[in-house]
């Protein structure tokens, strides 16, 4: 009685089979169509340009103009092609490559001036340092000088105590005799 036989009304399997191949579709659609969209547009967009295609590297020339792997770089080889463009672009450049030495610039004075200073610090002190051992030096010869005088000074006071002794010792002068002497007193 109410057996229904498969296969017919809305769920029937080819309906089913075919809703899911228009929902496959339309799923593979919305995934490969705006790529696909964007490729065809940039292919007329670049074939109707004035610009005609060419094969440069723009990433050597201005490496601030690199763009990631793999992005079109039509934009950048259009550019280059412009005189208008590439003259600013070569302006923009030369102030860059102008600032940046400028900065060096700025950088090796400073350094420079570091040094300068540096060395004239060394300077004092190894005036310093000299003067020091001109003092030191002059006084170790001041001093040596004077032992030298002392040395010769000692000498001659030995030569004349020894010719006084003998002196004395002729007119019999004793030692023994010295001792009593003060023994008494």
């Amino acid at each position: 009685m109410g057996h229904q036989k498969r296969g017919n009304g809305i769920f029937s399997p080819k309906v089913v089979k075919m809703a899911m191949g228009i929902l496959g579709m339309c799923v593979i659609g919305y995934i490969v169509g705006p790529p696909l969209y964007w490729q065809g547009l940039a292919a007329f967009t670049h074939s109707s340009s004035s610009c005609p295609p060419c094969l440069c590297d723009c990433s050597s020339s201005y490496p601030f103009l690199s763009l990631p792997q793999g992005l079109n770089q039509s934009f950048t080889d259009c550019m280059k092609h412009d005189p208008e463009v590439s003259e600013e672009m070569e302006k923009h450049f030369a102030d860059l490559v102008a600032d940046e030495l400028r900065q060096k610039e700025a950088e090796a004075l400073e350094n420079q001036r570091k040094s300068d200073m540096a060395l004239l610090e060394a300077k004092k002190i190894a005036s310093q340092y000299q003067k020091e051992a001109d003092k030191c030096n002059s006084g170790m010869e001041t001093c040596e000088e004077a032992r030298e005088r002392a040395e010769e000074a000692l000498e001659a006071q030995r030569k004349i105590t020894a010719m006084w002794e003998h002196r004395a010792r002729q007119k019999g002068w004793n030692e023994n005799v010295v001792r009593r002497a003060r023994e008494r007193k």
